[in-house]
């Protein structure tokens, strides 16, 4: 029997992913009290309102993020986001710096790389913030030229956050390489023998958007 692997964090009020973007406000737009004056007795309904910056909880990255002529989360087709083969990349937990040798003799052609720090177990925290794990320019390079269709990992960002460049984003939304950032709870799922789903709401002009990533294993 296949089992599904809930892979995010839980958006809620007052929840900061990233320091410097606002938390969610999340709140009734129809209450239920204010809804029974247009049914019936006994009949109520809930119309929730929410609003947010589209970097918050776990969220995926398309090239509009960082390019202006690149393709948006309504431009995707659902294989990009949806069924796609994956594998693990377990990180010892002192590391910081992620480079292409962690990488380095997997088949990862046409698979969503999943790389898992155990940084999430800091997520809502003010450590979270500071020190994260992130990829290096030339283990980009090599997920580019191993032809990767998707990179995720459970840390506060897939880059080096302490410079103005962002060297990992530009060269794999550069080649079509979708990103999620935030994951959790990459533990609970194996090596490989997995598929993984990160599906955003079909938003034209949004370079991001929060996802419901999941596992599917085998």
């Amino acid at each position: 029997m296949k089992k599904l692997i809930d892979l995010s964090h839980t958006v809620k009020e007052q929840l900061v992913t990233y320091k410097g973007l606002p938390a969610p406000l999340i709140c009734d737009y129809l209450s239920r009290e204010a809804s029974k004056a247009h049914y019936d007795e006994g009949t109520s309904f809930q119309i929730g309102k929410i609003e947010m910056v589209a970097n918050t909880g776990t969220y995926i990255d398309t090239p509009f993020h960082r390019y202006q002529d690149g393709k948006d989360t309504s431009e995707f087709e659902l294989s990009s986001v949806a069924a796609i083969p994956g594998i693990k990349i377990i990180i010892p937990e002192a590391t910081q710096v992620i480079d292409r040798q962690f990488f380095e003799g997997l088949e990862l052609s046409g698979k969503a790389v999943l790389v898992q720090t155990n940084w999430s177990k800091h997520w809502d925290s003010e450590q979270y913030f500071e020190g994260h794990p992130f990829l290096t320019e030339d283990a980009a390079v090599y997920l580019k030229q191993q032809k990767v269709k998707l990179v995720g990992i459970d840390s506060l960002n897939i880059d080096d956050n302490s410079g103005g460049t962002r060297p990992v984003h530009s060269t794999l939304l550069g080649a079509d390489i979708l990103i999620v950032e935030h994951l959790c709870n990459l533990q609970a799922i194996p090596e490989s023998g997995f598929e993984f789903y990160a599906a955003p709401v079909k938003v034209k002009g949004m370079g991001s958007f929060p996802v419901r990533a999941f596992a599917e294993v085998v």
